[in-house]
């Protein structure tokens, strides 16, 4: 088994990354190489903008590269609920906002001939319960309405042309979800970043910002300083001490993910004949999928830890445990690949993207990062091009998290209280 991200493994190398000295200055200096930073690279670039990426390790490699895979529409939130705090009008636009990421995924793909195998496959979240399809039927009434007519209901007796396994209640069905190799993706969009002109700088950690004045800052990092006309902070749940009002508002979170050997065509069929991504209701929940070369891609909370070979292995057992309890008819599947990784929570689940003492930021996509963050990366293109309007959570505010929160010694407690939660709900 190998301890490394399936998606990295199995992607091309960045040919293209900058070898040459850093450059004393540029336009935009944007910090962090994941699917945020290459999005809005390329935009910039695009617009003839001369910009730097400056990434800590290689592109991709921390949560761009580490996920389940999936490109997924539909909000974290439930929308009933989301609408009576936000308003139903805003609801709805947030919404959208997911689906119109998808909808950028697939563009990109193909305006950059990016082999990346994306497909719109659908999603079905699974209900773990009995009164969370009754959520689901809520949910669905709801969606039909004005907001998504995509979706189908699917109760117990029907869901077994979706996936063969008694543990669900019934299902929601969302067709317009996606699913796709991200690695092959994310080094795609870093190679037409810099056929572009973006200069991609790997293993650049930034170790400290000094404001000029106005959104001009000098950036100092590991392979030299610049400076910058304005500079993008894409760092998500990598965000480290150098940027602490950042730092103060995200909650680091391990996510966990195993793939299992290529399963025969039959072996396919009789788990997830419809091949689409799959999700489940429990706060603590699971994530699946079938990959290119049809493998089982199995996720989810497994341990309220960071990630660490050691830690990944614990998790990568715990989570072979969980998905023969759905798919027993995996039993003696060989688990080829585990790893861990880290998901950007708000307190609320919604992204944050903006501007902060001069500096413009985009994180906090809270599990929804590989389509909301190539979307997010154009937006925050948008908005540095003085657009503030394209960004839909412009406006929300964003209070730091409580000083343990973000601390790895308080995981298992978050852990302990959502475990409570999914037991008594």
């Amino acid at each position: 088994m190998k301890l490394t991200p399936y998606w990295l493994d199995t992607a091309p190398d960045f040919t293209s990354g900058a070898v040459e000295q850093l450059p004393g200055k540029c336009d935009v200096a944007i910090i962090g190489g994941g699917l945020t930073g290459l999005a809005a690279a390329l935009a910039l670039a695009r617009r003839g903008v001369d910009v730097v990426v400056l990434e800590a390790g290689k592109v991709v490699g921390a949560a761009s590269g580490r996920n389940g895979g999936h490109c997924n529409n539909g909000l974290a939130h439930n929308v009933a609920g989301l609408a009576k705090t936000l308003g139903p009008d805003r609801a709805r636009a947030l919404y959208h906002a997911f689906d119109a990421a998808v909808d950028r995924v697939e563009q990109l793909v193909e305006e950059e001939a990016i082999d990346c195998s994306f497909r719109r496959s659908g999603k079905i979240k699974l209900a773990a319960k009995p009164r969370h399809y009754d959520d689901l039927v809520k949910t669905h009434e709801l969606l039909s309405q004005d907001i998504d007519s995509d979706t189908e209901l699917l109760p117990a007796a029907e869901l077994e042309r979706e996936v063969k396994s008694s543990q669900f209640h019934g299902g929601l069905l969302y067709r317009r979800s996606a699913m796709l190799h991200v690695g092959r993706f994310g080094i795609g969009l870093a190679e037409a970043a810099s056929r572009q002109g973006a200069r991609i700088f790997e293993q650049a950690e930034v170790s400290g910002l000094n404001r000029l004045a106005g959104t001009r800052y000098e950036v100092h990092c590991s392979r030299g300083t610049l400076r910058a006309e304005k500079v993008l902070v894409a760092t998500g749940a990598e965000t480290g001490d150098a940027l602490p009002f950042f730092r103060r508002r995200i909650v680091p979170v391990g996510s966990f993910i195993i793939a299992t050997e290529p399963l025969t065509s039959e072996q396919v069929d009789s788990i997830m004949p419809t091949r689409r991504t799959g999700v489940t209701t429990k706060n603590i929940g699971n994530y699946f999928r079938i990959s290119p070369d049809d493998r089982l891609i199995f996720g989810g909370r497994a341990r309220f830890a960071l990630s660490s070979p050691d830690s990944d292995a614990k998790s990568g057992r715990i989570l072979e445990r969980t998905m023969l309890q759905i798919f027993p008819q995996l039993a003696g599947t060989e688990i080829a690949y585990c790893w861990g990784g880290l998901l950007d929570i708000t307190t609320d689940r919604l992204p944050r993207a903006g501007q902060q003492d001069g500096l413009f930021y985009s994180m906090g996509y809270s599990g929804h990062g590989v389509q909301m963050s190539v979307y997010m990366g154009e937006v925050m293109a948008q908005a540095m091009a003085g657009e503030a309007a394209a960004n839909p959570f412009r406006d929300l505010s964003w209070p730091p998290v409580p000083a343990p929160a973000s601390s790895s010694w308080f995981l298992p407690l978050i852990g302990a209280y959502y475990r409570v939660l999914d037991y008594v709900r």
